[in-house]
């Protein structure tokens, strides 16, 4: 038991740590005047800061006598407690530094399924690799629940699919494209059109659907739609999936055709083939999405991460 512990809580002294700290290098140097320049101060302050601490423990802390300096019965009982309490202050100070600066800390980043086919990897494995000690919180859902989440806080950060604009879903909300990708066809392997290269959308006009269901994406819902429109029909919905696994699973077993982006090419189902889509004009965004007062530093990290590889990394803007 140490002289700090043999105290009740309510009748602990005030010990300043300026004050244990000078102790300390005192009781591990022995001489005033190595322990006045290693702390950078002249002795007599350093004497003061002795003398004062002394009066709060009630006894002397340490023999003073020419060319010797020893620690006391108290000063050796103190000096562990001393010690460690600025180890726990520093370590305290370096945790709320690394906190502080986003270094540490926790990131909640919700993503839609096809986005862990193309960008979410790579963005996740760099911030990893920079920011080791922040604990990351992944959690898989839709574009439109992302959104719900980012604005109930249960999530910081979304990786979501065609983004509404920022007058349709308010002002707290901030948005950043960090993908562009091309529009594929979804066809049964057998499928008559799946023994060319390239589908024409208007080839598709007669064809059931498989799609996500709006609700859960609606501005990609809608997108498809428009593209379905601009080539002269409205797509007859044969039945409805929430995860692309399922819409390919779906279209595999002959419940109709779908379009989806590129990056859904990476499935590989053997009973499905994926074919380009002419005309090639429009690509499905993939945004990041995030609280614009959010007072999370590592948010920023991840979206300075983000613009870095969206100016430099492979299929950046495309």
């Amino acid at each position: 038991m140490d002289v700090l512990d043999s105290v009740a809580p309510a009748e602990r002294p005030e010990l300043p740590l300026p004050q244990l700290h000078a102790f300390s290098v005192l009781a591990d140097e022995l001489h005033f005047g190595r322990a006045a320049a290693r702390l950078g101060i002249a002795q007599p302050p350093l004497s003061q800061q002795i003398r004062r601490l002394e009066e709060k423990v009630g006894h002397a802390l340490f023999v003073r006598e020419p060319g010797r300096v020893a620690l006391t019965a108290a000063g050796r009982e103190l000096l562990p407690a001393a010690q460690r309490a600025l180890s726990v202050l520093s370590a305290g100070l370096e945790a709320a530094r690394a906190a502080g600066s986003g270094r540490s800390g926790r990131l909640r980043i919700g993503f839609a399924a096809s986005v862990a086919l193309t960008v979410l990897p790579g963005l996740l494995r760099t911030f990893r690799e920079r920011f080791p000690a922040v604990r990351l919180d992944i959690r898989e859902m839709t574009s439109a629940p992302q959104l719900a989440a980012l604005r109930e806080q249960n999530i910081d950060v979304g990786l979501l699919r065609e983004p509404p604009t920022a007058a349709a879903d308010g002002p707290e909300l901030g948005f950043r494209t960090v993908l562009r990708e091309r529009f594929v066809a979804v066809l049964p392997a057998a499928h008559p059109l799946a023994a060319g290269r390239v589908v024409t959308l208007d080839a598709l006009a007669g064809e059931p659907f498989v799609l996500l269901p709006r609700a859960a994406g609606p501005q990609f819902h809608d997108q498809i739609v428009a593209l379905c429109g601009a080539a002269g029909f409205v797509p007859r919905v044969a039945q409805h999936a929430v995860e692309w696994q399922t819409v390919c699973a779906l279209v595999e077993a002959g419940f109709g055709v779908s379009l989806a982006p590129a990056g859904v090419r990476r499935m590989r189902l053997r009973g499905v083939a994926f074919r380009a889509l002419a005309p090639d004009t429009v690509r499905t965004r993939v945004a990041l999405a995030w609280r614009l007062a959010d007072p999370n530093p590592a948010v920023a990290h991840l979206l300075a991460l983000a613009g870095e590889r969206g100016r430099g990394g492979p299929g950046a803007g495309r």
